[in-house]
């Protein structure tokens, strides 16, 4: 067995996402299964250069996991001609300068989102990609769940006949900070670092719905700050700047609607931190993070309004769902989605899910909150380079 090094400059890897998503539950992952079968007698090996701001923070990751190589200096590491992929997890606002480098650099670009603080600076990015001839993707990790790739098995076997409409509900209650410690990082409520859950969470949004049900064409958003006051890391209190819920309406390309609610501030009271519903005229569907049920309109139940009634014994609305089997191994959608960019990279095979998808979803954060902020539907005009 040929064994091919690829090496990967990892920035931002000390925070929470790049962590425990991208280092050790794909890149390390991939290490521990002896690296990635390209086929035909070769496997790849990935071999992660760390690099961040903090150097105790980054030796001290590199002792825990046996790497050897990390800096502080990223215009070194990306002046070394054995890098060759660039992948950025840095905070929202450090994230231009660094793709813009590494692009001129000719490193392969692997990205968290959003890509960019604005439309602009999302398509200059993809344009320079482009132009320099690289390989780009963007992390699009929803798609590869579970629960959603069952979903997608259903709309492509038929079963929802026409798509009606999809009802999303994303969120948990992420502690003030003041007398449990938070499970996000301070900057996320503060709109001059990037931070805010529409500019989290609508490009997730729009590559979820564009890929499994149609292209957002219109968007009504209506945004709050629930939270106006958290404490950061040192338990220091600060004003939250940036909206910490956030709810939707969009229009998508075949007539469906989507209504989708994000928010930090809400306690959970459904099976899974996500869900879709997803209503067809031959059935329904309710997709989380790992688990779908569905209900086909052959065994739709007739309920009747009677609020005076209790709810008859084992007539539980639940029950009357069924299971998706199934039917494969799902791997970590981290995971699943580096090993098919890095095949992009050495093989050179499809990928789509690039800085010009990227883009797609920082336009959409971007109408979501113009729309807020002026009180009126906008359209979603179509993306291009």
């Amino acid at each position: 067995m040929t064994r091919r090094t690829v090496r990967i400059a990892m920035n931002g890897v000390t925070g929470r996402m790049g962590y425990r998503q991208h280092l050790v539950r794909s890149i390390l992952a991939l290490r521990e299964q002896g690296g990635l079968d390209l086929g035909n007698g070769e496997t790849l090996w990935p071999e992660p250069i760390l690099v961040g701001r903090r150097e105790p923070a980054l030796r001290a990751l590199a002792e825990r996991h046996g790497l050897t190589e990390w800096s502080t200096d990223l215009d070194a590491v990306l002046a070394d001609d054995s890098v060759d992929v660039y992948f950025d997890a840095q905070v929202t606002s450090a994230r231009v300068d660094a793709l813009t480098k590494a692009i001129a650099a000719g490193k392969h670009l692997y990205t968290e989102k959003p890509t960019a603080a604005d439309l602009d600076g999302a398509l200059r990015l993809a344009r320079l990609a482009r132009d320099a001839g690289i390989r780009h993707g963007v992390v699009q990790d929803k798609l590869f769940l579970p629960g959603l790739r069952k979903l997608k098995r259903l709309i492509d076997g038929g079963f929802f006949g026409e798509i009606l409409s999809v009802r999303g509900e994303f969120g948990y209650w992420v502690f003030e900070g003041d007398w449990q410690e938070a499970q996000r990082p301070s900057w996320n409520y503060r709109a001059e670092d990037g931070g805010g859950i529409v500019v989290d969470m609508f490009p997730h949004w729009e590559y979820v719905l564009h890929e499994l049900f149609g292209r957002v064409t219109s968007v009504t958003a209506h945004v709050a700050t629930h939270i106006p006051r958290r404490w950061d890391e040192q338990g220091k209190p600060y004003e939250a700047t940036a909206d910490d819920a956030a709810y939707g309406i969009f229009q998508l390309e075949g007539g469906a609607v989507a209504q989708i609610n994000s928010s930090w501030a809400v306690r959970v009271h459904r099976d899974e931190l996500v869900e879709f519903q997803v209503d067809g005229t031959h059935g329904s569907a309710v997709a989380g993070l790992r688990g779908c049920r569905v209900q086909h309109r052959s065994a739709t139940p007739k309920p009747v309004w009677n609020p005076d009634l209790p709810l008859d014994a084992g007539a539980s609305f639940r029950d009357q769902w069924q299971q998706v089997p199934d039917n494969a191994d799902f791997d970590n959608g981290f995971k699943t989605q580096w090993e098919l960019f890095l095949r992009h990279v050495v093989l050179g095979e499809p990928y789509h899910w690039d800085l010009l998808a990227g883009a797609r979803g920082v336009q959409l954060a971007e109408l979501g909150l113009r729309s807020a902020a002026e009180g009126r539907r906008l359209e979603v005009p179509e993306v291009t380079l």
